[in-house]
């Protein structure tokens, strides 16, 4: 029987989502952080539960030839928790993808099903376009200063943000500047414990395409301090820099925006170019972190939708109208319906820049859309979806079957809700055979995945 405190010799045979090696203990699963499949190691036993074990690596006996040089891995890696996959070969990284998306197919009931082996850029650093950062306070050798970073695991301590393997140089440079900034200028960071203090996080955004950098500091309060040197010194250090707002955020939550958002400097948006058009990208607004992943993702899923001159397209969920913009011509009827307003201002615009006439955009909930459709006196022949992690709600699934389109392309962010979602949407009528997993977030656990459904015939 496993103890904690035991010392045991382990090969690691698997490696999960979440990062960590798992060996088995007389038949108990032990998981390990920092090992790989195929290491042999010392571990020690710090967790026991029923059915499975937490231990922590002492040393390796024998690395597994999967491991990456410790080279390549990012120094804050261990304790920020954020790039799980950091210490395999990102072939094995794809496999394990791959598995964990089968897993959740099967774990559903979704099978029988095909799923295809893992597209992907192959780009594994530096793709992020966008950067949330809390801010707080430390105080090392008897002096205090702003600390920005990332959250450490499963916590809320802030892991200075030296460098991040996933984001541009420059989000890095812009990190250190803001955080002396403060210090200059006595700026308080924010203490959620206590709710005083006025910067909560910064957050970033850059335009893969254009190179255009938005900054947005989060306030607990209407304005920020010495705003005008703020803007000055930033734009004269970082040129590209196009966008300076502030959002305000002061209730004590752990959403990190707020709804309001002003323009110190610059215009309200940055722009970037997304599979051949160009789109205008507000604080609020949705849109993929990863620029390449995404073109890969659209084009996958325009591939598979296959829509026809003259049938119209239906968007759920379309932030700022990037899904069916770039799924759809010039000339195709296209409805997108987004919950958020400033996204709906924004694709609004979008669709106009892009001399789409025929696409309108709407401010409403997925229920919605069949008066918006008969109002606009469009049948939706074909429907994209792209819901948030908890995917949709089984009345949106009976209310798409009943708009009876003939095809429906469904973009996930989470293989779990995907997999129920597809036994929902057998239930009511429609069925896909085959889910394509695409990577938009190398080295992390996360992975996209695009399937068709067809009506059952």
């Amino acid at each position: 029987m496993l103890q904690k405190n035991q010392i045991h010799k382990v090969k690691i045979i698997d490696l999960n989502n979440l990062g960590f090696g798992v060996a088995k203990i007389d038949g108990i699963s032990v998981f390990v952080a920092d090992t790989v499949t195929g290491d042999e190691a010392e571990i020690k036993i710090i967790k026991t539960a029923k059915t499975y074990a937490v231990g922590i690596l002492l040393g390796l006996i024998s690395p597994s030839p999967l491991r990456c040089d410790e080279d390549e891995v990012c120094p804050v890696t261990r304790r920020c928790g954020g790039c799980v996959y950091q210490r395999v070969s990102y072939d094995k990284e794809l496999e394990l993808k791959k598995q964990y998306v089968t897993f959740a197919m099967k774990k559903a009931g979704a099978f029988p099903i095909q799923v295809n082996d893992v597209l992907s850029t192959h780009q594994t650093s530096g793709y992020r376009n966008k950067a949330q950062y809390p801010v707080g306070r430390e105080t090392a050798d008897g002096k205090t200063r702003t600390v920005i970073g990332f959250y450490a695991a499963k916590t809320h301590n802030i892991i200075p943000a030296d460098r991040c393997s996933l984001q541009p140089e420059v989000f890095s440079e812009i990190v250190t500047f803001t955080a002396d900034f403060c210090d200059r200028y006595n700026i308080p960071a924010y203490d959620e414990t206590t709710g005083a203090g006025l910067l909560r996080h910064l957050y970033l955004r850059i335009g893969a395409s254009t190179g255009q950098i938005m900054v947005c500091p989060v306030l607990n309060g209407d304005s920020l301090p010495h705003a005008d040197a703020f803007c000055e010194e930033l734009r004269t250090r970082f040129p590209a820099v196009a966008s300076i707002q502030i959002n305000v955020n002061q209730k004590a939550t752990n959403v990190i925006l707020g709804e309001d958002c002003r323009v110190l400097w610059g215009m309200p948006y940055i722009e970037d170019v997304l599979c051949g058009r160009t789109f205008r990208i507000s604080p609020l607004s949705f849109y993929q972190v990863n620029h390449d992943g995404a073109e890969l993702l659209y084009n996958t899923a325009k591939s598979l939708l296959q829509l026809q001159p003259g049938e119209a397209l239906l968007d759920l969920y379309c932030g700022i109208g990037t899904i069916g913009m770039s799924l759809a011509d010039d000339d195709t009827p296209l409805v997108g319906i987004e919950i958020v307003p400033q996204a709906i201002e924004n694709a609004k615009e979008n669709a106009r820049r892009n001399g789409m006439t025929n696409a309108k955009f709407f401010c409403g909930d997925a229920s919605d859309a069949g008066k918006i459709l008969a109002d606009c006196g469009i049948r939706a022949d074909a429907v994209v979806v792209d819901p948030p992690r908890k995917g949709l709600t089984p009345e949106v699934i009976s209310y798409l079957a009943e708009l009876n389109p003939s095809r429906i392309v469904y973009i996930s962010c989470d293989a779990d809700t995907l997999a129920r979602d597809i036994v929902r949407f057998r239930e009511v009528g429609y069925d896909t055979d085959t889910v394509q997993p695409v990577d938009m977030f190398s080295r992390t656990g996360h992975v996209e995945c695009v399937a068709l459904f067809k009506q059952n015939i």
